[in-house]
Parts: structure tokens; C-alpha cells; sequence
């Protein structure tokens, strides 16, 4: 594919500028030793150098397969090797493993979970009847402390008149003590009446 004998006959041809005869004109330049057919060689060695890229492309294109194959030691293709095969191997082995240990665990805890609720329903039950009966005993508790407070107060009230009608009598008696004291004092003379 090296384009530089190709192409320089073509040159050769464009660059005397006769359009007619092509292959007339090249014979009749001469010889390979003449100094027109040197000059054509040199501009077709410095048309292919400045135009003509694909030699240096193809030089390059192999250099850099060359690197990436040879010295690289196709690492590429063992690193993708290696990654298929653990893949495969987590596929085969490790999934399944895992799925299986995962739902064991897994139902151990749901086992468990389920266990702790219902401890922790019962409990809550448990509170709950407690906190009622506590609270069914502060209702009782007040409703008979409110009946013993209106029964001490009807006492109160019913000892309150008691009292003051044992007052009103005793204070009857007395008046009746007292008036009788002075009827009795009446009759006899005054003490200063009685000294000579």
C-alpha cells in the first residue's frame, strides 16, 4: 500500500503542464539519470512527505497495535477474562450462597421480630389493664371519699344542732337557776339592812 511509486509517475505527468500525449512527454524527458527526471522524483518524494499522511498512518497504526498487543501481553483480555470468570463465579456459587444464608437469617429475624411484638403487645395489654385499674380504683377512691366527706358533713351539721339545742336548754336552765337565785334573794334583806 506504499503510495509514493505510485503517485510520482502521476506528478510527473501534471507537473510539465501539457495536457496532451502523457506518454510521449515521458519519453521524451530522458533517461532515469537526467536532471528533469531527478527533479520529478524529488517532487513526488516531497508531495508524498507533505500530502500523502497514509504511510505514517499505517506506520503508526501498526506501532500502536504492536504496544497494545505484544508489550501489553493482551492484559486487557486476561483483566476481562478474570472479571467473566468471577462474575460467573459469584453467579454460580456466591449468589446462591448468600440468598440461602440471607433467608435463613431472614427468617430467624422475622421469627424473632414477631416474638419481640407480641411481647410487646402483651405488655402493653398488661400497662393498659393496669393504668384502668388504677384508675377504675382513684374513681372509687374519690367517689368514697366524697361520700365520707357528705357524711361528715351531715354529722357536722347534725352534732352542730345537737350542740346548740343542748345549748339553748342549758342556757334555759340557767336563766331558770338564775331567776329563782334572785326570787330567793328577794326575800331576804339586803345584807346592809340586817346591821344594826
Amino acid at each position: 500500500m506504499s503510495c509514493g511509486g505510485t503517485e510520482t509517475p502521476v506528478v510527473c505527468e501534471a507537473a510539465p503542464g501539457s495536457g496532451g500525449g502523457g506518454g510521449k512527454k515521458k519519453d521524451s524527458l530522458g533517461t532515469a539519470g537526467s536532471p528533469a527526471h531527478l527533479i520529478i522524483k524529488d517532487l513526488g518524494e516531497i508531495h508524498s512527505r507533505l500530502l500523502d499522511h497514509r504511510p505514517v498512518i499505517q506506520g503508526e497504526t501498526r506501532y500502536f497495535v504492536k504496544e497494545f498487543e505484544e508489550k501489553r501481553g493482551l492484559r486487557e483480555m486476561r483483566v476481562l477474562e478474570n472479571l467473566k470468570n468471577m462474575i460467573h463465579e459469584t453467579n454460580v456459587h456466591t449468589l446462591p450462597t448468600c440468598r440461602e444464608t440471607m433467608q435463613d437469617n431472614l427468617n430467624q429475624v422475622l421469627q424473632r421480630l414477631q416474638t419481640a411484638t407480641d411481647s410487646v403487645c402483651r405488655l402493653q395489654q398488661r400497662e393498659q389493664e393496669r393504668k384502668k385499674m388504677h384508675n377504675d380504683h382513684l374513681i372509687a377512691s374519690e367517689k368514697q371519699h366524697i361520700m365520707q366527706w357528705e357524711d361528715f358533713m351531715k354529722e357536722q351539721h347534725s352534732k352542730q344542732a345537737e350542740v346548740d339545742e343542748e345549748h339553748r336548754k342549758t342556757m334555759e336552765r340557767l336563766k331558770e337557776q338564775y331567776a329563782e337565785v334572785e326570787k330567793g334573794l328577794a326575800k331576804f334583806p339586803a345584807f346592809g339592812e340586817l346591821e344594826p
